[in-house]
């Protein structure tokens, strides 16, 4: 399988795995928002995340992005934003 090159489906592919993060987690992400540790909570499941992103996506792209990281604060702390917090 070729590895995704177009800058736009990389970030389309990380908001999705984001996304499957926040949906099979869910209370460790709004545990993580109260307690403002949310990625030390959710470390082990973010490092697999990034590891499946950076194996579909073309290693230059993935050098020269940041859609991963853009995905965790449009994703995890953007949609959380309901969620009571110290931080906002």
């Amino acid at each position: 399988m070729s590895r995704i090159t177009d800058p736009r489906r990389a970030e389309r592919l990380a908001r999705a795995v984001v996304s499957d993060v926040m949906t099979y987690h869910p209370e460790s992400v709004r545990a993580g928002i109260e307690a403002d540790d949310l990625f030390d909570r959710l470390r082990p499941e973010l490092e697999e995340a990034r590891t499946f992103f950076e194996g579909r996506v073309d290693p230059e792209l993935v050098a020269r992005s940041n859609a991963f990281d853009l995905a965790l604060v449009d994703v995890l702390v953007y949609r959380s934003g309901r969620v009571r917090s110290r931080i906002w």
